[in-house]
């Protein structure tokens, strides 16, 4: 397992070509210290863990690795299958051109809801299809405390969990912050 920035984890996600609806995610508060756990899973990508904190409104830092290279039957019990919460990961939009024909699309899809029935997943899968979200499904967060199943992927995971927790901590202590930004 090789620990690195949080943002290089988010570009192997962005960047791995894997069908976009099929991500899984998994987030709340760190079991100590300050910031946010984050676990991503794909069939075929597998399991990314990352830690991050609020260096101040301007700025998240954190780490992240890959913490297993598949999702097999016993991880997948650990990851939502549900949409009691959704999720997605978002390119940068290159060039006012490219803009224009989001915006179009964006607009097509929102009013093709607006003239028939419809449901807040498909309104949402559509969303992303029309701005090629490269990830997005259902996740459990909790803002304001630890899902259960963050708690079951911590204990499949102890050592990354605890190494990425010393990471975290060096760069917050590196930081000099103390404590995360509120």
């Amino acid at each position: 397992m090789r620990v690195r920035d949080w943002e290089d984890i988010v570009s192997d996600v962005v960047d791995s070509g894997a069908d976009p609806d099929d991500w899984r995610a998994v987030a709340g508060d760190r079991a100590s210290g300050v910031g946010e756990d984050f676990y991503l899973g794909h069939p075929s990508q597998g399991v990314y863990h990352l830690k991050t904190y609020a260096k101040n409104p301007f700025e998240v830092r954190g780490v992240g690795a890959r913490v297993a290279r598949k999702v097999d039957d016993g991880l997948a019990d650990f990851l939502p299958d549900d949409d009691a919460g959704r999720f997605a990961v978002q390119q940068a939009i290159e060039d006012e051109d490219e803009a224009e024909e989001k915006v179009s699309e964006l607009e097509q899809v929102v009013q093709a809801h607006a003239d028939a029935p419809t449901t807040p997943d498909a309104f949402f899968e559509d969303v992303m299809g029309a701005l090629d979200s490269p990830a997005f499904g259902p996740m459990d967060y909790d803002p304001y405390g630890r899902p259960d199943r963050m708690e079951d992927l911590a204990d499949e995971f102890a050592d990354a969990d605890e190494l990425l927790d010393k990471e975290l901590d060096d760069l917050v202590d590196e930081d000099d912050v103390g404590r995360g930004f509120q």
